[in-house]
């Protein structure tokens, strides 16, 4: 299970920019990958998913509370003067464990679409990574006050979304320590990057969320991460039906 928790909400706004909300931002997209997530066999719970004003202290209550094997949290980042910064970072209780792999992946994975990459920092203090049992990652897509990430932000909304599951699917795939099987359709493998590179923004184009392995020399370019076999084949279909040569595979 993953809780997805979007910033802000009710009176307070998070950061604003010329009639822009932070929290409005942050809720359309925790959905919009959410919703990725659960096509894919990934059990989502929310914290909030309307209008409604909670404390982190709640957030980290409802997430610990609801026993979450991972707590994502959404955000958009701002700075003191208008257009002063852009780019994407994530922020973690420490560099360490599965969190600090994910949180790279997802910074990568939002490069790729044009975002300037600021990094993973270390925050301990924060109340909703501190205070969180499970492993904990706060996303700040882009400056809201920044007129670059706005454009690029609104102009890849729904390509941000499956950049964000992308890469949070590939990082449990990648997991060795008691996880779940999962089920994953491999699209090819390839022993030059450039290759893998071209099928995987084909796909992400198309609206699949796929994401990129380098495992034994290969990148191998894979769709989804499914516990049930049955919504494997379902999206092997999918693919084959769209002209790729598809392999489920297990992680």
């Amino acid at each position: 299970m993953r809780k997805l928790q979007p910033a802000h909400g009710g009176t307070d706004p998070g950061a604003v920019y010329n009639g822009r909300n932070e929290k409005d931002d942050n809720l359309a997209l925790a959905q919009a990958v959410g919703k990725i997530l659960e096509d894919n066999g990934v059990d989502v719970v929310y914290t909030r998913t309307e209008d409604i004003y909670q404390t982190p202290f709640e957030k980290a209550r409802i997430a610990n509370q609801s026993g979450a094997d991972y707590f994502i949290s959404f955000h958009r980042n701002s700075s003191p003067e208008d257009n002063q910064y852009q780019g994407v970072e994530v922020l973690v209780y420490d560099k360490s464990g599965i969190k600090y792999q994910m949180a790279q992946n997802i910074v990568g994975a939002l490069g790729e679409l044009g975002f300037r990459e600021i990094g993973v920092k270390e925050r301990p203090g924060l109340v909703v990574l501190r205070r969180t049992r499970m492993p904990a990652l706060l996303i700040e897509t882009g400056f809201i006050n920044s007129d670059a990430d706005n454009a690029l932000y609104d102009e890849k909304k729904d390509e941000i979304a499956q950049a964000i599951a992308g890469a949070i699917l590939g990082t449990l795939s990648e997991e060795t320590i008691e996880a779940p099987l999962y089920y994953r359709v491999q699209t090819g493998a390839f022993r030059n990057r450039e290759n893998a590179d071209r099928m995987l923004y084909q796909l992400t184009d198309q609206g699949y969320p796929a994401f990129l392995l380098n495992e034994n020399d290969l990148y191998k370019v894979q769709v989804g991460a499914f516990q049930q076999i049955g919504n494997a084949i379902n999206m092997e279909q999918r693919l084959r039906d769209a002209g790729y040569s598809t392999v489920i595979v297990t992680k």
